[in-house]
């Protein structure tokens, strides 16, 4: 009999692991005052408006993205090559690897908390370069935690998946301080009760009783038919118990290949835009020093638009997913998000070095591009990681869970490289 979920017991933990995977970079680029602001070479009393942006300032978000998403890949390699090299090593139980890595990103939160408040005007390289260091750790860490909670999600029926990818960024606070100490306390809160809920999650009758029988985990109605004719509940895979089998690469490498390529290009096209080019563009209107255009602009029509956009995206699945699959129009419509770039470079992006044409100059031309950038990003990358463990036997669904992680951190790696560069030419 197939076990029911009362009250939405792991539903709702899978939605609150999931804010917990996406935290870090959330916090990383939405308190991007409290970082200009730290990075400019002057003391606490000195005022800020004299002085020239630096290097460091400029290129800082794609900084930030490259030493938090190059990490990330060089860790979902090495460790499916060391499970796959190595089958003498025996494999560490998900529980080890998922409160391991809360409690390393525990820590470096709590060590950014306590640079909050520290006056860092006299070592402002050395600054930067802790914080890119704390950016590789955590960086590292929550690919683990991500990448065993999207493998163990893949057991479960497509509405827990859902719910882990639900999730959107922490609002802002008034002031750059607070918003920074509030962004901290509230990610070392998050990454605590995290560990506490992968507790719970281990006593949930309904997590017990679907590690037993792993066939139980039920898919969506339009799985192929060459999935529901493979043997369900062979291996023993859970959350607490230990797995021998080294699942094999090359059959879910190539069931997964045209998804895995939709998922790169998806996040490929969105990081480069979000939040580097995205933040960055201005309101036409600046000069005329209303609150919209100076201090609301950027941060309701990038961060929040962005993020809601994207939300209502991931929404949008549990009741509509189309195109299917195997369906000819999902890359196709991948492909067409490459246009965004065009759109967002002739944009009010400012301060402009070379290319100084603006076409788009009214302030609602990157509303609706910053919405359709997020509603797209949020409804086709969520509908290809539901795909993916589709795609190869039920046994196998775990496996495919952590390469389709592997693809969206790819894109997530290389779209910053492209960032920079396209910074640089502006």
């Amino acid at each position: 009999q197939k076990p029911s979920d009362r009250l939405h017991g792991a539903y709702v933990i899978f939605f609150l692991l999931g804010i917990g995977s996406l935290l870090p970079w959330n916090f990383f680029i939405t308190a991007k005052h409290y970082w200009m602001y730290k990075l400019q070479n002057c003391s606490d009393q000195a005022s800020p408006a004299g002085q020239a942006p630096s290097d460091l300032r400029d290129f800082f978000e794609s900084y930030i993205s490259i030493a938090s998403t190059v990490p990330s890949v060089l860790c979902l390699i090495g460790n499916f090559l060391l499970e796959s090299l190595l089958p003498l090593v025996p494999r560490v139980p998900a529980s080890v690897r998922i409160l391991s890595s809360l409690f390393v990103m525990l820590v470096v939160f709590l060590v950014i908390t306590m640079l909050v408040k520290v006056d860092t005007s006299a070592w402002t390289t050395g600054f930067f370069a802790l914080t890119i260091g704390c950016v590789v750790v955590v960086s590292s860490a929550s690919t683990v935690f991500s990448s065993s909670i999207f493998g163990l999600s893949s057991l479960f029926p497509m509405k827990n998946l859902r719910a882990l990818i639900s999730v959107c960024c922490p609002p802002a606070a008034p002031s750059r301080w607070d918003r920074a100490l509030g962004f901290s306390v509230v990610g070392w809160l998050v990454f605590f009760l995290c560990c506490v809920w992968c507790f719970i999650m281990g006593g949930l009758y309904y997590m017990s009783s679907l590690k037993q029988s792993p066939s139980l985990a039920t898919v969506p109605p339009n799985s192929s038919t060459e999935d529901e004719d493979e043997p369900a509940g062979t291996t023993n895979t859970s959350f607490l118990a230990k797995s021998t089998s080294i699942p094999p690469l090359r059959p879910i490498l190539q069931k997964t290949a045209l998804l895995g390529f939709c998922l790169f290009y998806v996040f490929f096209i969105s990081i480069i835009i979000f939040p580097s080019l995205s933040s960055n563009i201005k309101s036409v209107s600046k000069s005329s020093g209303s609150l919209w255009s100076t201090k609301y602009f950027v941060p309701l029509t990038s961060f929040l638009l962005y993020n809601f956009a994207d939300w209502c995206g991931r929404q949008i699945t549990a009741w509509i997913q189309v195109p299917g699959p195997r369906s000819k129009l999902l890359p196709a419509l991948v492909l067409l998000r490459t246009v965004f770039l065009p759109l967002f470079i002739l944009s009010n992006y400012q301060p402009r070095a070379h290319i100084q044409t603006v076409v788009f100059n009214l302030d609602v031309y990157p509303v609706v591009f910053t919405a359709l950038l997020g509603l797209s990003n949020g409804y086709l990358g969520t509908l290809v990681i539901i795909y993916g463990p589709k795609m190869v036997p039920k046994e196998l669904a775990e496996a495919a869970g952590v390469v389709m992680t592997f693809y969206l951190m790819l894109g997530l790696a290389v779209g910053p490289a492209c960032s920079v560069l396209i910074v640089h030419l502006l």
